[in-house]
């Protein structure tokens, strides 16, 4: 039996997130797992150690302060998991509490979980949005997706992804996300998992221990196909 922890999932869920653990539950069950989900959130309190992939999504800036107070009571437990090869994907803006601080746009400093040096710096002006290609030296092919953030990041010294079309961390800075060990933190939304389904393969695989069967993934393969082919065309124009 595998656990997956969807943490946070009623708060942190912005842009179809369940749908990453949707995605993840499938391709182990695909391989011959049977899988259980534990959707926890703020009243809860999980064993982190006790699950073989965990998953936060994306929230409001709101929301994020929310979880943010929360989270802080598994900092130990996750620094562990981390430390350890625990499975973590966090996208949109959840990633952002592992830094050192967030900065709001009233100028009010809170502080993260300080597992990263990066710190994150909000403004009220104009979101940032933009369809993503980045590519990672893990990957043989790129990622593709959507950011919509009003946040930026500086100081991440270990960086997920090199940018080749959309936004990174900061203006002016090609590489985007954060990644120790088997932690991957992105912005990218789509939901990630399901826009790129090699990602996904990569993940499993790193779960079960050994390459996850994949064959089934007909659709989600030519789905990705025609999403990079497209964002491309529009790189050159």
């Amino acid at each position: 039996m595998m656990k997956i922890l969807h943490l946070y999932h009623d708060i942190m869920n912005l842009y179809g997130d369940w749908a990453n653990v949707a995605a993840m539950k499938r391709m182990l069950e695909k391989s011959g797992k049977e899988v259980t989900v534990d959707k926890l959130s703020l009243a809860d309190r999980a064993s982190l150690s006790g699950y073989d992939f965990i998953f936060i999504g994306s929230g409001t800036e709101k929301n994020q302060r929310v979880v943010l107070a929360d989270f802080k009571k598994y900092t130990d437990e996750l620094t562990a998991c981390i430390d350890g090869g625990k499975v973590i994907l966090m996208t949109g803006n959840s990633f952002e509490m592992l830094g050192k601080t967030i900065t709001d746009c009233m100028n009010k400093e809170f502080e993260g979980l300080g597992l990263f040096d990066f710190t994150v710096t909000e403004q009220n002006k104009n979101r940032r949005t933009a369809d993503q290609i980045a590519a990672c030296d893990f990957l043989t092919r790129p990622l593709v997706g959507f950011i919509n953030k009003c946040s930026e990041i500086t100081g991440a010294e270990s960086p997920l992804f090199t940018v080749t079309m959309g936004l990174g961390n900061a203006d002016g800075d090609r590489k985007e996300g954060v990644y120790k060990n088997n932690l991957y933190g992105t912005h990218l939304t789509g939901p990630v998992l399901i826009k790129n389904p090699h990602f996904l393969s990569f993940l499993a695989e790193k779960v079960l221990g050994r390459a996850p069967e994949s064959d089934w993934m007909v659709h989600e393969r030519a789905g990705y196909d025609i999403t990079l082919r497209e964002l491309r065309k529009r790189a050159a124009t």
